[in-house]
């Protein structure tokens, strides 16, 4: 579909999601929030993509926060309506079964980090800024900053962050493990096509079941987890990905997958 505030182009099996608001440091607003939740299911539908990356159009900013004109206006009911767009549009992204990687060119604050938290994983730019500064602005994280960030660099790292709204640069942000990889800016768009290109090179049900297994088990016990794990690789045995992949294996060969 057609969309007023983003930008999805494809390359080489790779799909590249532009936030495309320059003009309001890509602001996420009501729309544009309506539009990432409408893109995933796009992206989900759209044969041709294997893998997807996340990126802010312009130079300055990923996603620079929420839309503070539209979010200073809202009653109680309609803050938590707000939220709720915010939290279902961040889930669609996080359950794509194709690899999402985020490469963050930018200031990625509020629910700009919230965004990249989303997203499978993170690459920054060494120009990057990472922050949830809500409570400077008396409210709390809205969309899944509270339970992403916490899972992600730890409880007592995402309550610092958190409450004193502080933001950190990239090297920090890979320091605590909430990004993956800084590359120069100039560079990162190209590193983040070049992990994208070795992700769908590989067996794609295996990856999709990898992704399915690390983001249900984390939610649960270890025992539970563990379970899943088990069905999951067992399910794999009934693909003919396997069959190639391990064939060419012993055949010592480069193997041929086509996701079946």
């Amino acid at each position: 579909m057609a969309y007023k505030y983003l930008l999805l182009e494809k390359e080489d099996g790779i799909g590249i999601l532009y936030i495309n608001r320059p003009e309001a440091m890509n602001a996420l607003n009501t729309d544009v929030l309506k539009e990432l939740g409408q893109a995933a299911a796009d992206v989900a539908a759209d044969d041709e993509i294997k893998a997807l990356i996340i990126t802010g159009a312009g130079d300055k900013a990923f996603v620079a926060g929420a839309d503070i004109k539209e979010m200073s206006a809202l009653t109680a009911t309609e803050g938590r309506e707000f939220g709720i767009t915010g939290g279902w549009a961040f889930r669609q992204i996080e359950k794509l079964e194709k690899a999402v990687i985020a490469a963050i060119n930018g200031f990625a604050l509020g629910g700009g980090c919230e965004l990249a938290m989303a997203c499978d994983i993170r690459l920054a730019s060494d120009k990057a800024k990472f922050g949830q500064p809500e409570v400077g602005l008396g409210i709390t994280p809205g969309f899944g900053g509270t339970q992403r960030l916490p899972r992600l660099v730890g409880e007592g790292r995402a309550m610092e962050l958190i409450l004193s709204a502080n933001v950190i640069n990239a090297e920090e942000a890979m320091r605590i493990g909430l990004v993956n990889h800084v590359y120069p800016v100039e560079s990162l768009m190209d590193e983040a096509k070049k992990l994208a290109k070795k992700i769908i090179s590989n067996a794609p049900l295996a990856v999709k079941f990898s992704k399915a297994a690390i983001n249900k088990g984390i939610q649960t016990d270890i025992d539970t987890a563990m379970s899943i794990e088990a069905d999951l690789f067992g399910i794999c045995f009934a693909t003919e990905d396997q069959k190639a992949g391990m064939g060419a294996f012993l055949a010592k060969e480069k193997a041929v997958f086509k996701g079946k």
